[in-house]
């Protein structure tokens, strides 16, 4: 029967939890959604009315109460340079050559392919016009979000790029987010955030463009707030919640390493949450007291506090139940924190990251290492992919066929046209067989042709053939 302890600083520890209490165990502390739907929707329901006046009146009551405009200068802009120091500049010029170094290597090739004899098919890829971008920054300006959408952005070639991002209390931006903005080209930057930036970008405003596809991390509002946004038309890069951890240890791991990497991600918000898989009970001691060494000194102390009340530390049999449980779970970050981590990973099928052995921080991938930090969370690593270049692009496919192609494919697609009863399709198949023969009848010099004769009679043989006699 499994086994719960909890101490004031640490997180709850489960031992050997049955099977049927795994699901329960993966669930994430969420606002009820009716009560956060409720508010999405009259928020939605205003700006889509009033534009402007709506946004300003949302921000000026969750932000800034004497907000009067929402987009930032040009000369706020460039000043946010003074404002940053050399070594923060290095450091994001650093980031900026890693994640770029990255994303440029996804760039897709043009594969032409011969699927029949004269028909080609290919894609080519295109860049959405315009994105827009959430940067969260309440209590922790979030400006390597910047990097991680705009970078990819702009290297997919998206030609408008709109950046909201909230004012603190005295209505300002972080200078480090006005600066990256800049470093990556951003078009437009707006002093807006919560579900209003959301709608702002949804429906346009008179200061606001309407964008393509929204992308950015957020609490649960923002969340659900991108969630409606699909309803009207614009699409999102995927639901990207609170953040979240999960950390698979055995007796390998380094402890502090571990307990430090739980509390990087707990630190988020209150709503982040963090999970510990162990096989070994020692491990997960020595994790939980690491966990309260290291947050006495934290200035997030009492977020990560918050956060860990809504984690866990699970004890199972083995690595492989570890790995079974996480899949379940579906994380946004994974750590493999064991002995043969590359092993371990050929059987992780659910995670929006994944970070191998005990050199590998995840808060290294948050900001340098070139992946991108914008991940799927709540379980939605199951079915979507993390941010990448794909993200800001879509593919268009092309076919181009020529005559041997019309009646190569011809006869197949006239007889699933027909079972369809679309005789429409049909028929453009049809003439275009027709023209094809009625010409390489008149060129012909011989009795025999080179013309497949199995075309021929079958479309000889119908009908409404005599009426394209003077193709």
């Amino acid at each position: 029967m499994a086994k719960l302890l909890q101490k004031k600083n640490n997180m709850k520890t489960i031992s050997n939890p049955s099977r049927a209490r795994w699901e329960k165990l993966t669930e994430r502390p969420l606002i009820k959604q009716q009560k956060l739907m409720k508010t999405v929707d009259k928020m939605f329901y205003d700006i889509h009315r009033k534009g402007d006046k709506a946004v300003l009146l949302y921000s000026r009551k969750f932000d800034f109460p004497e907000q009067e405009i929402m987009l930032v200068s040009e000369e706020e802009i460039n000043r946010s340079a003074d404002y940053v120091s050399e070594q923060l500049k290095q450091a994001i010029d650093l980031a900026y050559k890693n994640i770029e170094t990255f994303h440029k290597s996804q760039q897709p090739e043009i594969r032409k392919v011969e699927t029949a004899p004269g028909v080609v098919c290919w894609s080519e890829a295109r860049a959405i016009d315009s994105i827009g971008i959430y940067v969260p920054g309440g209590s922790a300006p979030l400006f390597s979000t910047v990097l991680m959408l705009a970078i990819p952005a702009k290297i997919a070639g998206c030609k408008e790029i709109v950046l909201c991002t909230p004012p603190n209390e005295e209505g300002k931006i972080h200078p480090a987010i006005l600066y990256s903005a800049k470093r990556v080209g951003a078009t437009k930057i707006f002093a807006i955030g919560g579900i209003q930036a959301i709608a702002a970008m949804t429906f346009g405003t008179q200061s606001v463009p309407k964008v393509n596809k929204i992308f950015g991390p957020g609490n649960q509002y923002v969340m659900a707030a991108k969630r409606s946004a699909q309803y009207y038309g614009v699409a999102i890069d995927m639901p990207a919640g609170p953040s979240e951890l999960l950390v698979i240890a055995d007796e390998t791991c380094n402890p502090s390493f571990v307990a430090a990497d739980l509390l990087s991600q707990a630190e988020h918000g209150p709503d982040s949450q963090v999970i510990l898989l162990s096989n070994n009970k020692k491990i997960i001691k020595a994790i939980n007291k690491e966990l309260e060494l290291q947050l006495v000194g934290l200035p997030r102390q009492d977020i990560a506090s918050k956060a860990l009340k809504n984690s866990r530390a699970i004890y199972l049999k083995n690595l492989d139940e570890c790995i079974e449980f996480s899949n379940l779970y579906a994380p946004e970050h994974l750590i493999l924190a064991v002995e043969n981590p590359s092993l371990v990973s050929r059987n992780v099928n659910n995670a929006g990251s994944v970070f191998l052995g005990n050199w590998s921080s995840e808060s290294a991938g948050d900001y340098a290492s070139g992946t991108n930090h914008t991940l799927p969370t709540n379980g939605y690593s199951k079915s979507y992919s993390g941010v990448s270049l794909d993200s800001f692009i879509k593919k268009i496919t092309f076919q181009e066929l020529n005559e041997e192609g019309v009646l190569s494919i011809g006869n197949a697609v006239e007889a699933m046209a027909e079972a369809e009863q679309l005789f429409a399709h049909k028929n453009a198949i049809t003439l275009r067989q027709g023209a094809i023969i009625a010409k390489r009848l008149q060129n012909s010099t011989a009795p025999e042709t080179t013309t497949d004769k199995s075309n021929i009679s079958s479309i000889t043989d119908k009908s409404d053939f005599s009426h394209n006699s003077n193709l």
